[in-house]
């Protein structure tokens, strides 16, 4: 059985544009929760993405669903897949990333693996995932589901959500959220900038942060 709902209202652009300006890792200064298992790993070096979550959930070795989505996703989707723990088939290969670009998706995010990675250079289609295997899923016209709250590296993640991917890894933001974290995490880079100044200029970096003030009050004799 397929289960098939609407495509999710697509993340302000204006927010999507912000939210790249901003570092995954900065983001982790901010939060705890809301990132993916580390071991989802970006395909291509120094990618930074955001974009809207399309959600797909695909079982055993069934991609029907993933060739069906091809012909719904939008400029500025990221197609987020959980593969129910299948770590063995790839369900995304050169076919799907070509028919993802040319329908203007900025990236995927699969709970597993992949294949065909040249492709992904080829063309320039960011992709994170568990790394390679050459062995695919088929189409098998069994089940799957799309748009709905999928499990992918440990966190829940719903159609319509903002994601933000980069090479230290993938975040999934609530879209009402979203806006004040990323305006947080830009101050804290900017502020990141000033420091670095202040070291270049001979300042030591535990009389910046405080560090020396913590060990010398608790220093023992």
């Amino acid at each position: 059985m397929f289960v098939i709902n609407s495509m999710p209202e697509q993340i302000d652009a204006e927010l999507v544009d912000l939210l790249e300006k901003v570092e995954v890792a900065t983001i982790g200064h901010v939060l705890h929760s809301g990132f993916v298992d580390p071991d989802i790993k970006s395909v291509l070096p120094n990618k930074r993405v955001a974009g809207t979550a399309v959600t797909l959930r695909i079982p055993n070795a069934d991609s029907t669903l993933l060739h069906y989505l091809t012909q719904h996703v939008r400029p500025g989707d990221i197609v987020v897949i959980d593969r129910c723990g299948d770590r063995r088939h790839a369900c995304w290969g050169g076919v799907i990333t070509n028919a993802m670009k040319l329908a203007g998706v900025k990236a995927g995010v699969i709970d597993g693996p992949a294949t065909d990675f040249s492709e992904f250079t080829k063309i320039d289609m960011p992709m994170w995932c568990r790394g390679p295997s050459p062995i695919t899923t088929k189409l098998l016209g069994l089940e799957g589901a799309l748009n709905v709250p999928v499990s992918v590296g440990g966190q829940t993640i719903h159609p319509g959500d903002a994601i933000l991917c980069d090479e230290s890894g993938v975040v999934v933001l609530r879209p009402a959220e979203a806006r004040a974290i990323a305006e947080r995490a830009i101050a804290m880079q900017e502020a990141e900038i000033v420091l670095l100044d202040r070291l270049r200029a001979g300042e030591k970096l535990p009389d910046i942060s405080g560090a020396n003030k913590l060990v010398e009050a608790k220093r023992s004799a």
